[in-house]
């Protein structure tokens, strides 16, 4: 039961930067490009180096993870590219209205945060001290998670309430994702290919979702450098939890 209480808190989280992204609807350029670099964080500083540690730990070989990553990028490219025709910098030329990119990509962060709780769950499989750690990083990181579901429903011209809809759903996920861990348990292996996914999945939304939006009207240095810094709060986050 400890994980699914830890995992509250990563609703509060999610609910706060819904709430901020919500309150500064105006500079939603500013929002993604900082959130962009905290995705870009998540994985650099906090997937990828737990991934070569269970590999090491192990005696497995990163490739799968590799793999996996690449299998987590293709697969979302494949469901947006079959999903949502040519809408990626419509807006660059005209007011284009795509409510379902937005709903689209904030079910996709749904499941992204649904897998966080899982996370949380498995890692307090392998002991409270490692479940408490990760816990730590996806509470820090689910405030972003917040703030991109809302900033994506709203930029994608979604009225209001649709976006506070589905980041009640971005919140609720983590703790269905933690209770779900009490029904089963991974291997090392499996382990090791899940975080791969995640971190194609998680690349594919930054790259090339939220930084070509953060860009879209708004390109300027000031957008740059909050991507920069999203980036080097996460490293910050996971040296301190870490």
């Amino acid at each position: 039961m400890v994980p699914i209480v830890i995992s509250l808190t990563t609703f509060v989280s999610t609910l706060a930067g819904g709430i901020f992204a919500l309150k500064n609807s105006d500079r939603l350029h500013r929002i993604l490009g900082f959130t962009a670099g905290v995705i870009l964080g998540v994985v650099a500083f906090d997937l990828l180096p737990e991934i070569f540690k269970i590999a090491q730990t192990n005696s497995l070989d990163p490739t799968l993870a590799m793999a996996g990553l690449v299998l987590g990028f293709l697969a979302f490219h494949a469901i947006e590219k079959t999903t949502i025709i040519h809408h990626a910098h419509e807006a660059e030329y005209e007011d284009h209205r795509h409510p379902q990119v937005g709903v689209v990509s904030a079910l996709a962060l749904a499941g992204h945060s649904f897998f966080d709780g899982v996370g949380i769950g498995l890692a307090f499989q392998v002991n409270t001290s490692v479940g408490l750690a990760v816990a730590l990083a996806v509470i820090a990181h689910d405030f972003a998670d917040g703030l991109n579901t809302v900033s994506l429903m709203l930029s994608h011209k979604n009225s209001r309430r649709k976006a506070v809809y589905f980041l009640l759903l971005d919140a609720l996920t983590p703790v269905l994702g933690a209770a779900s861990t009490l029904l089963f348990t991974l291997s090392e292996r499996s382990l090791l290919i899940y975080l791969g996914f995640f971190a194609g999945f998680l690349l594919y939304i930054g790259a090339s979702d939220i930084l070509p939006e953060a860009h879209a009207k708004h390109p300027s240095k000031l957008t740059v450098l909050l991507t920069a810094l999203g980036a080097l709060f996460i490293f910050l986050v996971t040296r301190v939890s870490f």
